[in-house]
């Protein structure tokens, strides 16, 4: 059976419409034009590594396609194919990726895939790339930018997520600041004394989305100290 007629089947036409509005998918709103079939996230990886073996060609049909749980299928088959891969087959996977990211559209599709992929990647690399990403117009790569720095963040390597949310500091869309303060929550279970440097430079000016985001693990004391 084909990975599409797969999707369809396990599709739930009420999960779908509850999705729809969940991702906003409205005249208007971030997720606008949309579609889903009502799919969760553990029922497509299942279907994914059901169909690791699906070529290029397909997963860039799947990308394209406007079906929501299609993008994420491919996506999530990209990056358990990247993770059995050599390091010449990573490039092409990164280069393919990046090739199609204006496809990586909504935000389950960046925190599924840009750390996994791009981010892994580029750890002992040139970042150049995501400071690129981090000034783009399009919020999905300014998402896919800091999003990214998870897998730094993971690493014990934070000067990156610091820099690319000073740069995302006055971002207003509230998908980015809730990116920024994750990315800084993360960091802080890993070093504590890092993030609250960081809230002592920038607590007074960062967005309030940010800032409770970043605290969300202090005690409720400390968030009224920072807040």
């Amino acid at each position: 059976m084909s990975v599409e007629s797969d999707l369809h089947n396990a599709g739930d036409p009420t999960r779908a419409k509850t999705l729809s509005r969940f991702f906003k998918t409205g005249k208007g709103e971030y997720g606008e034009g949309d579609v889903f079939i009502g799919l969760t996230v553990p029922q497509v990886r299942e279907i994914a590594i059901k169909h690791l073996s699906t070529d290029k060609k397909i997963l860039k049909k799947m990308l394209e396609n406007k079906i929501h749980e299609y993008r994420l299928t491919a996506l999530l088959i990209l990056v358990e194919k990247y993770k059995k891969s050599d390091s010449n087959e990573k490039r092409k996977i990164i280069d393919f990726y990046l090739k199609n990211i204006r496809y990586v559209n909504n935000w389950d599709l960046v925190d599924l895939s840009a750390d996994k992929i791009l981010g892994d990647y580029l750890f002992d690399k040139d970042k150049s790339l995501l400071y690129k990403l981090a000034k783009s117009s399009n919020l999905w790569e300014r998402r896919v930018s800091i999003i990214s720095t998870f897998h730094f963040i993971k690493n014990n390597q934070f000067e990156d997520t610091i820099k690319i949310t000073e740069t995302l500091m006055k971002d207003s869309h509230d998908l980015i600041q809730k990116a920024c303060g994750w990315m800084l929550r993360e960091m802080g279970k890993r070093n504590v004394s890092v993030l609250k440097n960081f809230l002592d430079k920038y607590h007074k000016d960062m967005p309030r989305t940010m800032l409770r985001y970043s605290i969300e693990k202090f005690s409720k004391v400390e968030r009224s100290k920072w807040m």
